[in-house]
């Protein structure tokens, strides 16, 4: 008989103890209002959704949604993402809504794991939806508003790697006609950053010495708009030139809005290829090893919910911003404990109703019936510690 869980948790899901939860809604206070500054309208949707529609639009491999049944034997999922459920929205109760439609959300999100160490299976993200907008200065809203979402969330130092999916397609399609196994194979080693792979692949499917050579520099178009100019070069593929071109129009857009600095063309850079249909980015924080931020362009998705339209947007990833934004928090609000005995508890109580109505302070009762109850100590920076709690001040009513 196995022992009975008592302080274990299921793999992938943790505690917020009170100072990391004071962090997150910092963090989402912050970003959230930021992209209410840019137009953009707060939704919430429900945590648990039909599979036979959200759960088979989401961008999640179906082996990583969690499934459950409810009593009718209908399948349901716990949501995996939030472009899915506001695609639905903007389908449905928002379907006479005019384009554009600016949406923003900070939502808990669920994804089946494997066994393996840090790998969350629930975890927070914080984005945006701009639908029913084809256009670069679309594209380039979102990447400039990704950037000052970063910045509100305390993130000092990162980079943004934008990429193009159509350019890869069309390139691949030029080298490799009709060859659709080769191409999702370089895929997938570019999805998973495997440039060696992608090199071994090269070498085992019998292209001349020309293709590739070709098929190789793409992994060298890494940098600013002058890789633009050399991707121009490097295909004839009306498909691929059409997409670079807007690539290049998005850049000047975020040259005029002043974050093209933090931005560098990646065109090794293609997200999820089977979701995205144009432009795609993902940001990086200096010394952390994974994204701290992704989104791209998916034109496709609305339609599956009746209303077909352009749309693209971002999220960032909450629970690593944390990791990277700790000294750049708010500082600690200034707590103060009073202490009363039953004869001054109307005179405490109102001074802490007071009290509570400043800004930037936390205010904690106590009642104590003697002096024996209660020990301060004053430490050196002039705070008090009471039975191991520190407060800026204490206040007696005895």
């Amino acid at each position: 008989m196995s022992k009975p869980k008592v302080f274990e948790k299921p793999t992938g899901v943790k505690d917020y103890v009170p100072e990391a939860v004071a962090r997150l809604r910092h963090i989402e206070y912050e970003v959230l209002e930021c992209m209410e500054r840019w137009g953009y309208s707060q939704i919430i949707t429900p945590t648990l959704e039909y599979y036979d529609t959200v759960g088979v639009a989401s961008s999640t491999e179906d082996k990583r949604l969690f499934k459950l049944l409810d009593r009718n034997g209908t399948t349901l999922v716990l949501r995996s993402d939030m472009t899915a459920p506001i695609a639905r929205v903007v389908s449905s109760l928002l379907k006479d809504e005019p384009f554009p439609i600016r949406l923003s959300y900070h939502s808990s999100i669920f994804r089946a794991i494997e066994e393996e160490a840090g790998r969350d299976a629930e975890f927070f993200q914080t984005g945006v939806e701009l639908v029913g907008d084809a256009s670069s200065e679309s594209d380039a809203e979102v990447i400039a508003l990704a950037v000052a979402s970063l910045q509100a969330a305390g993130v000092q130092k990162f980079k943004i790697a934008l990429g193009h999916v159509g350019f890869l397609n069309g390139l691949l399609s030029e080298m490799l006609p009709g060859r659709g196994d080769a191409q999702t194979a370089l895929k997938d080693c570019l999805l998973g950053r495997d440039y060696v792979g992608y090199r071994e692949k090269l070498k085992q499917l019998g292209l001349s010495d020309e293709a590739r050579s070709q098929l190789e520099s793409l992994l060298r178009l890494r940098g600013g708009d002058e890789i633009c100019r050399q991707a121009q070069q490097l295909t004839r593929d009306p498909l691929a030139q059409q997409s670079i071109e807007h690539l290049c129009q998005i850049w000047d857009v975020l040259k005029a809005y002043g974050v093209s600095e933090h931005v560098s063309i990646d065109l090794t850079m293609i997200g999820d290829f089977s979701y995205y249909t144009g432009m795609t980015f993902e940001g990086y924080a200096a010394d952390l090893g994974f994204p701290v931020c992704s989104g791209g362009r998916y034109d496709n998705l609305l339609g599956q919910f009746g209303r077909p339209a352009p749309a693209t947007g971002f999220a960032l990833k909450t629970n690593r911003i944390m990791e990277v934004a700790l000294s750049d928090r708010e500082e600690a609000p200034y707590r103060v404990l009073i202490v009363y005995d039953a004869a001054h508890r109307e005179e405490a109580f109102r001074t802490a109703k007071e009290m509570r109505t400043r800004q930037g302070l936390t205010v904690e009762t106590r009642l104590v019936t003697g002096r024996g109850d209660w020990r301060v100590e004053t430490l050196a920076d002039d705070t008090c510690r009471v039975e191991g709690k520190l407060y800026r001040d204490v206040i007696e009513f005895l």
